[in-house]
């Protein structure tokens, strides 16, 4: 027989799950002139960020100036100082998610604590899509395996518009991350690319980090063979934005009008046919 509670008694009940939304953030970061929120991101993007009260992020200094920023268009379900906001591990944002010497990857499930009590939680990168050429993915992952319902939010993704504005394919494409920073290292991975690109059609996506961009353009210029496409996105949505797409011939005959001024912002760079 079963047991029965006591008459009177308040059946025991689990509180519902949160959500983990994906929140993005724009693509201004760590540059000197930022965009307003409302020209990058929708109104209902906006709306969902200032409700939620618990985070998870790369940094909180930059999760609490983004709030801040979301806070001047729609005002913050709670003060900065009572946000709750936690910080992926350090080793899981600079060496990211997947790492190969962690087989069985980095365990959020604990950072996910408040979703299972009720919670709506989100996810925030300091640029972009979070999980996206960004860390998070660990996260999303283990709310998938606790049952919590994760929606991703509209806002700018810079491989997506880079990708759209260079005329590359973009029907088959990949993200490859960066490229070694020793030049031994690096020409024969352009290569390695590039012969991927030309041989498949796959448009080949990288970054860098900004204040490297010169010396990963001129890298290109000298290994890439004169007919095979480069594109450049530099400073997507910002009033200086710069996406040029041409033959590695024309990008030497003008590589002079590269400025240092754009390669110094953050860039997507693009390689195929």
């Amino acid at each position: 027989m079963s047991a029965e509670a006591p008459a009177g008694a308040l059946p025991r009940t689990t509180p519902a799950r949160g959500r983990l939304y994906l929140v993005p953030a724009p693509l201004d970061f760590g540059t000197h002139s930022p965009t307003p929120l409302d020209q990058t991101l929708p109104t209902a993007t906006l709306q969902t960020a200032a409700r939620l009260t618990h985070w998870i992020c790369e940094n909180a200094k930059s999760a609490r100036a983004y709030l801040k920023r979301v806070n001047e268009h729609h005002a913050l379900a709670a003060p900065l100082q009572a946000q709750a906001i936690q910080e992926l591990p350090r080793a899981v944002h600079k060496k990211g998610d997947h790492r190969p010497d962690a087989p069985h990857g980095f365990d959020a499930r604990p950072l996910l604590a408040p979703a299972l009590q009720g919670h709506d939680m989100g996810l925030l990168s300091e640029a972009g899509m979070p999980a996206v050429a960004d860390p998070g993915s660990s996260v999303v992952r283990a709310a998938h395996g606790l049952g919590v319902e994760v929606v991703p939010l509209v806002g700018p993704v810079s491989l997506l518009l880079a990708l759209a504005a260079s005329g590359l394919n973009g029907q088959n494409f990949a993200f490859v991350g960066y490229l070694p920073q020793d030049s031994e290292a690096r020409a024969p991975r352009i290569r390695e690319l590039e012969t991927l690109a030309l041989k498949t059609g796959q448009t080949q996506l990288f970054i860098e980090t900004p204040y490297r961009n010169t010396a990963l353009l001129d890298a290109l210029l000298a290994t890439l063979r004169k007919d095979t496409r480069l594109a450049l996105a530099s400073g997507l949505t910002l009033p200086q934005a710069r996406l040029r797409s041409a033959t590695v011939q024309d990008w030497r005959q003008r590589r002079e009008a590269e400025t240092h001024e754009v390669l110094e912002l953050p860039t997507v760079f693009a390689i195929g046919l």
